[in-house]
Formats: structure tokens, sequence, C-alpha cells
């Protein structure tokens, strides 16, 4: 089992990572938006895998495929991580309440809708 102080670290890291991916459609980038929704981490002998579960703002969504690859290289880009899956989901589907604070008022300053 990972140590609570790696899999700290690296999920660290990762949000960090996350943060630098965005929507070209929407000014926010996907953690702050709510579209990352769990990381976890399974160790089988000497290699890491990260399972990303993530989700999108519309299940039609024109830049699906590039978001969960850029997601998949940013996870696997972590010197621990040697392989990193990503699963979409929509259950539950996203919602505005979703976003953090932060990225509520850069949708708000760039004059987005925000429901």
């Amino acid at each position: 089992m990972l140590n609570e102080e790696l899999e700290k670290k690296l999920k660290a890291e990762l949000e960090k990572r996350y943060r630098n991916i965005y929507d070209p459609e929407i000014p926010a980038n996907i953690y702050d938006l709510g579209l990352i929704y769990s990381v976890t981490f399974e160790e089988n002998g000497n290699y890491l895998y990260a399972n990303v579960e993530m989700t999108l703002t519309s299940p039609a969504c024109p830049v699906a495929e590039s978001l969960v690859d850029q997601v998949r290289y940013a996870t696997s880009g972590v010197d621990e991580i040697d392989e990193a899956y990503v699963k979409l989901t929509f259950d539950p589907p996203w919602e505005p309440s979703m976003m953090s604070d932060d990225a509520k008022e850069v949708m708000g300053a760039s004059g987005a809708a925000i429901f």
C-alpha cells in the first residue's frame, strides 16, 4: 500500500499540473472547475498506477478527447507514476456549484455566465 506521505505529495503535484490544463472555451482550469473527481493509486510490484476519474462540463464537449489526453499526459509525467488511467464519467453530472471560489471569480470577471 502506498504510504500516506507519498500519496499526499503525488496528489499535490497532480493538483498543480491539473491547474495548468484549460478547456479552450472556459477561462478556468479543470481542477478549479471541479472536473477532477478523484485520483487513486495502485501499486503492483515496483509499478505505480494512477487512476483518475474526471468529467466534463458537458457530454457534448468538443475537446473531450484532448482534455482526457492532457490529464493522462500530466499524470504520467510525474516521475513516481509509471502509468496513468483516466476514466471519463458523467455520474454525477458536472454543475457550476462544483467550481472553486477562484473559478467562480475568474468566470465572473470574464463575463461568462454562471448558473
